[in-house]
């Protein structure tokens, strides 16, 4: 595929029947949405973890519709070739299939997203089927759900035992069957997560998972070592960027404070 060639739902399922691995970052602005567009991702998570690593909040509980369409336009106006996917936020789709179908269809209107992505096993199945019966694609979204981390007891691994891990391998049979092009496995044994990524019938994205899914996702933030409040175990950092903004920021500030900044090369003259 061409590096300039729109990415489609379609690709993320040629990319696993070929053996290609499929790559996501989050974005939640056009800068960062554009530069991930042209370093070649092939899809894009405008993610609810933005109500964490963007608006400083302890969790994505209390993420907004409003909220995630306003990032998700910015986003969109940056993404040219990657696919966009919006991230329902909780409450949004969990009380019925109406709900769910209104809301994301709110979304993919006013946002201009090409899919949106739901948590949840087989209890979120009827409204994955809903979404997808009226044109839209779903990405589901397993293991640690961010959205239930109170049910969950936190942020842990998911899966370590065996009754959990048949459920979880179920899950992304019932999500398959429910018609989802893909699914999000996150933070569970790289063992389990290969063997649900060997069997599935759609591409698995993983995200603290280990190497044999069929793509990777990451948030970008943690990625790039912009969100500093903590470092996932499953995060690889590429670059220190909040390190290189505050030390800008200092700099600044001595320049001002010592007559430093504005100089006569950024100041005009007669």
């Amino acid at each position: 595929m061409k590096e300039d060639k729109k990415f489609t739902v379609l690709d993320f399922m040629r990319k696993k029947e070929s053996g290609e691995k499929i790559t996501m970052l989050t974005a939640y602005d056009y800068p960062m949405a554009s530069l991930i567009d042209r370093a070649g991702i092939d899809s894009v998570l405008v993610g609810d973890s933005l109500g964490m690593v963007v608006l400083g909040r302890e969790s994505t509980v209390s993420v907004t519709m409003d909220e995630m369409i306003h990032h998700a336009k910015a986003v969109r106006r940056g993404v040219k070739r990657a696919f966009l996917i919006g991230d329902m936020p909780f409450m949004s789709y969990q009380a019925s299939d109406e709900d769910a179908v209104r809301n994301a269809g709110r979304f993919i209107k006013e946002s201009g997203c090409d899919a949106v992505k739901i948590e949840g096993g087989r209890e979120i199945c009827s409204r994955a089927s809903a979404i997808i019966k009226v044109g839209i694609p779903v990405l589901g979204h397993v293991g640690l759900t961010p959205q239930s981390v109170s049910k969950l007891g936190g942020y842990k691994v998911q899966g370590k035992d065996e009754s959990s891990a048949a459920r979880l391998a179920g899950d992304v049979k019932h999500l398959t069957k429910a018609g989802c092009f893909a699914v999000i496995l996150e933070c569970i044994p790289k063992t389990l997560a290969k063997k649900i990524s060997d069997k599935a019938g759609i591409p698995v994205i993983g995200i603290g998972a280990g190497v044999a899914c069929d793509g990777q996702v990451l948030v970008t933030y943690d990625m790039i070592g912009y969100f500093d409040k903590f470092v996932p175990k499953f995060v690889k950092q590429y670059a220190d960027i909040s390190g290189t903004i505050f030390e800008a920021i200092r700099k600044f500030k001595l320049d001002i404070e010592s007559g430093d900044f504005p100089d006569d090369e950024h100041s005009f003259t007669p």
